[in-house]
């Protein structure tokens, strides 16, 4: 099993992981450490790759139902963790409380305060992110904007995002500054950026801590599932959690 992990300094007190594709125990085309269990995988499958997760944990993930919204859930005492919520981002800041969000090409935005006393982790599709689930997580956090540090986990490369002109249009009427983001195509369509998507986003907030977006979901089809190459394929998590 191969576990990749966020690239901060000085930050001791928080855990970190991001699963890729290999070492578990679903077939073809979820081959091997799928973790969906929304994508047609058999699920006693998927069960033991959870459970093969869980002994990496402190104690086993929150998991969310994710719909490409802007919604955040809080994980506090009164969470009830035997509902699965409709949301697209958690927030904690509960001791060795891991917070899971699963990819296939859309980016994992990993959250940590310089106290290490708040983390939250956010799926960021392109329509979330253009909906406001960053702006709307960071508004859960206590701290300074300033003084939060964000990491960008494995999700489709800057190369092989095609998108219509129609989510340029989208992103141009919230700031010009997207317009780095997006290269045009002999098509009409366009290369999107997803990291230089996220990095503007996160930046205008006021966040300047910004790591990650070293990697590329479709291309490295060794390491990662991806929707977009495959279609029918597995799931990644990606996770935090105060120690």
């Amino acid at each position: 099993m191969h576990l990749l992990s966020a690239t901060w300094q000085n930050l001791h007190k928080v855990g970190t992981l991001s699963t890729t594709c290999g070492g578990g125990v679903s077939k073809t085309p979820f081959k091997s450490f799928n973790l969906g269990f929304h994508v047609g995988d058999n699920q006693d499958h998927v069960s033991k790759n959870r459970s093969l997760l869980t002994k990496h944990l402190p104690k086993p993930a929150v998991w969310l139902n994710q719909v490409h919204s802007s919604d955040v859930v809080i994980v506090d005492e009164h969470f009830d963790s035997n509902k699965l919520h409709n949301a697209d981002a958690l927030y904690t800041q509960l001791l060795n409380q891991p917070l899971a969000i699963m990819t296939a090409d859309c980016l994992p935005v990993l959250l940590v305060s310089d106290d290490e006393k708040e983390v939250a982790a956010i799926h960021g599709g392109w329509r979330g992110l253009e909906q406001g689930i960053i702006k709307n997580t960071l508004e859960c956090f206590s701290s300074k904007y300033e003084n939060i540090n964000a990491w960008l986990g494995p999700a489709i490369g800057p190369t092989q995002f095609e998108v219509g002109a129609e989510v340029l249009e989208l992103f141009q009427k919230r700031s010009s500054s997207f317009i780095q983001a997006f290269t045009p195509q002999a098509n009409g369509k366009y290369l999107a950026d997803i990291y230089g998507i996220a990095r503007t986003l996160l930046t205008q907030q006021g966040v300047k801590s910004i790591t990650g977006g070293d990697y590329c979901t479709v291309s490295q089809s060794d390491l990662f599932f991806s929707y977009r190459r495959d279609g029918q394929t597995g799931r990644m998590a990606s996770l935090i959690w105060r120690k």
